[in-house]
């Protein structure tokens, strides 16, 4: 009688484990799909770019008009010398590309 009492206490044990063990292992896969969810959440937020606005700037002048401008200022005295040279290199330069 003692030998079946011990043994229906081993079999009592095993089904507790088993069942705290399903429920651990339930526990842990709703960590890792949360996780996952989050992942997905995160990545496909991250794939809009934050918001960010992207302006484009087109210029209507020409190289003359650039050319006119820069010598008025030159001549106002706005500009040294070496600053119109270097400005009117830089227009010229822009222009031929």
């Amino acid at each position: 009688m003692t030998g079946q009492v011990s043994l229906w206490k081993k079999e009592i044990y095993a089904m507790i484990f088993s069942i705290i063990y399903y429920i651990w292992m339930e526990f842990i896969m709703m960590r890792i799909k949360f996780v996952l969810l989050m992942l997905l959440v995160l990545s496909l937020t991250a794939c809009g770019g934050g918001g960010a606005k992207v302006q484009t700037t087109t210029s209507n002048t020409t190289m003359g008009q650039e050319l006119m401008d820069l010598n008025d200022s030159y001549k106002k005295g706005i500009l040294t010398e070496k600053e119109y040279k270097n400005a009117k290199e830089n227009i010229m330069d822009r222009y031929d590309n």
